[in-house]
């Protein structure tokens, strides 16, 4: 097997690096997660007091979708919002969720890492140039936005990581 960050066929060359940075960031989570209990899935860590695996699951997935949307210059519909957001509670905090499978979790992000590599295809790689509004009156290159996309997904790993370690400890 050779490791490399080459896109799929038929995507511009560092649109497709950029993708294939999603899709290995997306696959090693998937594999760090695989086999988790639903007990674990939903284990908060020591004191009940951390985001669980569940909660960071989904929050990857609606922050992801969100990305596609800001890409594609188009207001997520309102049944995507329903489902996966919203991003933050009322206490500014990712929200709470339990009892939903790892299954679901990640039937649910499989279709949302799709829809970033179906937006991929249609990329250019001009238009990674472009900006869209981020956040906080920001705004951000479409370059940046997918390999954002990768770099929260790694960074939560590290917190899942984390949280199997206490759950195997207690």
């Amino acid at each position: 097997m050779i490791l490399d960050v080459r896109g799929e066929p038929e995507m511009e060359p560092v649109v497709g690096m950029l993708y294939s940075m999603v899709k290995g960031n997306y696959n090693r989570l998937k594999s760090i997660v695989a086999g988790m209990t639903q007990d674990e899935l939903d284990y908060k860590g020591p004191n009940q007091k951390y985001n669980s695996t569940a909660q960071l699951l989904r929050h990857l997935a609606y922050v992801d979708l969100n990305w596609v949307f800001r890409i594609k210059g188009e207001d997520m519909p309102l049944e995507l919002e329903a489902k996966y957001g919203p991003m933050l509670n009322e206490n500014n905090q990712i929200p709470q969720i339990n009892g939903i499978s790892l299954e679901i979790l990640i039937n649910d992000y499989d279709e949302i890492i799709d829809m970033i590599k179906y937006l991929c295809y249609e990329l250019t790689d001009k238009q990674l140039n472009q900006t869209v509004d981020y956040e906080n009156g920001k705004e951000a290159t479409i370059r940046w936005g997918i390999w954002h996309i990768a770099d929260h997904n790694r960074y939560h790993q590290a917190h899942v990581n984390q949280l199997r370690k206490w759950f195997s400890q207690r």
